[in-house]
């Protein structure tokens, strides 16, 4: 029998949706944010503080037709499929808003794409296809990312400090840059280490002087494949229980 302190996988039906640009603004200096609504995000469900949507980008002067979802699959149509990436959806059900924040940087699609929207733009999103839930009370709690992971952290930190009883958290956030840190300032009672300049031997330094203690607890590592791979190593013991510790790619080096 599956523990029900376990994180837990559910399914969502899979629809693509194409939403209209509502709002715009740069949260901090390393984020942008954009406002997506519209008639099509009826029935989302975002359940899991790290889905990802698939976000497409369609090239310049071209003009993408979604897929359609049958029985059989998905069915691309003959046209070209533009280039996509995955973001975080922070989703308010009460306004009918979805929000992507992009983190801003030079050379990316979605950055570019971000920093030049609009307000009437139109943007077409895929997912989440599924969710993985897990829960908010476990007494001990860590997370590990880097710019690329800031979004979803934001949602969960922001979800859990409803809890009238706090567990303890420690999260551990590597950035390029200092200014960075303004995207989670108003979450200034969470227990969080910024390690600026993106170095993985001072995170692992820094994982090194925790405990992780032998029962509830929650390990949330995302970032860089590689770095990602080498930090998990850490909890890859008889002393960890592997279903308490998420790790994720959330991109590669090239």
């Amino acid at each position: 029998m599956i523990s029900t302190r376990y994180p837990q996988r559910v399914r969502n039906d899979l629809r693509f949706r194409e939403l209209n640009v509502l709002r715009v603004e740069r949260v901090s200096p390393g984020f942008q944010r954009i406002v997506l609504g519209g008639e099509a995000l009826e029935g989302f469900s975002s359940r899991g503080f790290d889905d990802h949507v698939k976000v497409f980008f369609p090239a310049p002067g071209t003009t993408f037709v979604p897929p359609v979802v049958t029985d059989d699959g998905i069915d691309w149509g003959d046209g070209v499929r533009p280039q996509t990436r995955d973001y975080t959806p922070l989703y308010d059900e009460v306004n009918q808003e979805l929000v992507l924040d992009f983190f801003v940087h030079d050379g990316g699609i979605a950055s570019h794409w971000a920093v030049e929207a609009n307000v009437g733009d139109r943007l077409t999103i895929g997912g989440p296809r599924g969710s993985l839930v897990v829960p908010e009370d476990y007494a001990w709690q860590l997370y590990v990312c880097d710019e690329s992971g800031m979004p979803a952290l934001r949602r969960r930190l922001e979800s859990m400090a409803k809890q009238t009883v706090r567990p303890e958290i420690h999260a551990v956030v590597t950035v390029g840059d200092g200014s960075y840190k303004d995207y989670l300032a108003h979450l200034s009672d969470v227990n969080i280490t910024w390690i600026v300049g993106h170095s993985e031997q001072a995170v692992s330094d820094h994982l090194a002087t925790l405990t992780v203690p032998g029962e509830d607890y929650f390990i949330w590592l995302t970032g860089e494949g590689k770095v990602v791979k080498n930090l998990s190593r850490r909890f890859e013991s008889d002393a960890i229980d592997l279903q308490l510790v998420r790790a994720s790619a959330y991109w590669h080096a090239k």
